[in-house]
């Protein structure tokens, strides 16, 4: 028998003009609006249990914040916290919410955004809240369906093996010293269809691929809130929500362009070509691929409603002690505004001052961190969240298996401890692996530890 009930709601969280944006070692102030930010809500029940899936337009949620939110809408909504499921979509052009001594994202004003960022933190506490309360009372009977559709050109591996031996991430559109890419894009979204008696249809899509498209300096939610708006548009008394996939060492730059391909972009400070226009294109052709299975999807029974966290333990990636010393130059360059007297320019300015912060911070370790894997099975339909931005191997991995009709790997789930490279990447170097707070053997543990997790959840 078919229990389930599903609600929904949507609030608005857009910030004040002057807030930080995240998303860039470098100082970014909001100037202007290209599109609201949301929070997208999903409630599901069946029988006495209940889960909420929340999607926000934001570029990460540390630990101790998604803690603070999840002991809030606990304690307001009556729902266990394991069953509290918060996803930041990752735009790179939303406000700071907290900024980690540290970090090497330091560098803006303390008196123009300490304070704004503690009130905006606090007031989005509230809101996710509201929108979880919402969603609650919108519980109607439902019945679920899942599909599968393809996205083609939109996400790009952005490691190559340059003609020299090196690895660079992103080394720009046209380079000629550009051998192969290194890794297999996943071009496949999933998609959740649940029909409701007398209410909206609520869709639920999953793709991974880096929303870091629109650049500057105004708030958007990038291309996943143009999707969500796409396809609303697309399809009557719909409402759509978005989960971000294993998106770790994949984005929108296509380094061989073709055609109009480079239509709506500039070039942007760190050899990357952005612009708001591109990211409409990306949330159009993702919002095919729902449109493909929309109709087609498989309908199937929904027996139980389960959730379960799994605390996994992964090796740090401590610095040697004799870079310790160029690690402080170069972090304290950077911090000072002085990037200039860097030797190095665009996406390799941007990973040696990542590398830097990472040094420091680990400079007195820990050697190992403990962090939480989440896992919600609707059926025979399971979401895996992880706490940080996986390579797409670690979805291709989670995906793997015959126990489950559809796996939904999900990024940026209550928490964000930063890169988890393949074992592979530690060797070739680049932007992820150097700045990742984990040693080389964090893919294949989360790999091992999530189907242990849905192994626990069957």
């Amino acid at each position: 028998m078919n229990n389930l009930k599903a609600g929904f709601a949507r609030v608005d969280v857009t910030p004040p003009l002057g807030i930080g944006i995240v998303g860039y070692f470098k100082p970014r102030y909001a100037e202007g609006i290209l599109d609201e930010l949301k929070i997208s809500a999903l409630a599901l029940s069946h029988e006495e249990e209940k889960v909420v899936f929340l999607s926000f337009d934001n570029c990460f949620i540390t630990a101790d914040i998604a803690a603070k939110y999840r002991r809030r809408i606990a304690d307001v909504s009556g729902i266990s916290e394991e069953a509290i499921f918060i996803h930041a979509t990752h735009t790179h052009n939303g406000p700071f919410l907290k900024r980690e001594k540290g970090s090497g994202l330091n560098f803006l004003d303390p008196d123009v955004t300490e304070s704004m960022e503690d009130q905006y933190n606090d007031w989005v506490c509230h809101k996710m809240t509201d929108a979880v309360l919402m969603a609650l009372n919108d519980l109607k009977e439902a019945k679920m369906g899942w599909g599968v559709g393809k996205a083609p050109n939109v996400a790009f591996v952005r490691r190559f093996r340059m003609k020299d031996g090196s690895m660079q991430t992103n080394p720009g559109v046209n380079n000629p010293d550009i051998k192969e890419p290194i890794g297999e894009v996943d071009e496949r979204v999933n998609v959740l269809r649940f029909d409701r008696e007398e209410a909206e249809t609520i869709v639920l899509v999953n793709f991974g691929n880096h929303p870091d498209t629109v650049g500057g300096n105004m708030i958007s939610g990038d291309w996943p809130r143009l999707l969500c708006e796409t396809v609303e548009k697309a399809l009557d008394n719909t409402k759509c929500i978005f989960f971000n996939g294993a998106q770790g060492d994949v984005n929108h730059v296509n380094v061989h362009p073709t055609g109009g391909f480079l239509n709506d972009t500039f070039h942007d400070f760190d050899d990357v070509s952005r612009g708001y226009g591109h990211a409409r294109y990306i949330g159009r052709v993702v919002a095919g691929a729902v449109l493909q299975v929309y109709d087609k999807v498989k309908y199937v029974a929904v027996d139980s409603l389960r959730y379960m966290q799994r605390r996994i333990q992964v090796p740090s990636n401590m610095p040697k002690p004799e870079d310790i010393p160029e690690a402080r130059r170069i972090n304290a360059l950077h911090e000072a505004g002085r990037d200039e007297e860097l030797p190095y320019t665009g996406m390799m300015l941007t990973t040696v001052v990542a590398e830097a912060a990472r040094m420091l911070s680990l400079e007195h370790g820990p050697e190992f961190f403990e962090m939480d894997l989440c896992g919600v099975a609707i059926g025979n339909v399971v979401l895996v969240g992880i706490p940080g931005e996986p390579f797409t191997a670690i979805g291709r991995g989670l995906k793997d298996t015959a126990e489950w009709e559809l796996v939904l790997p999900v990024c940026l789930v209550n928490g964000s401890w930063g890169y988890f490279p393949t074992k592979e990447a530690y060797d070739e170097g680049g932007y992820e692996a150097r700045s990742s707070k984990f040693g080389a053997g964090v893919a294949e543990t989360i790999v091992a530890e999530g189907k242990q997790l849905m192994r626990d959840l069957q």
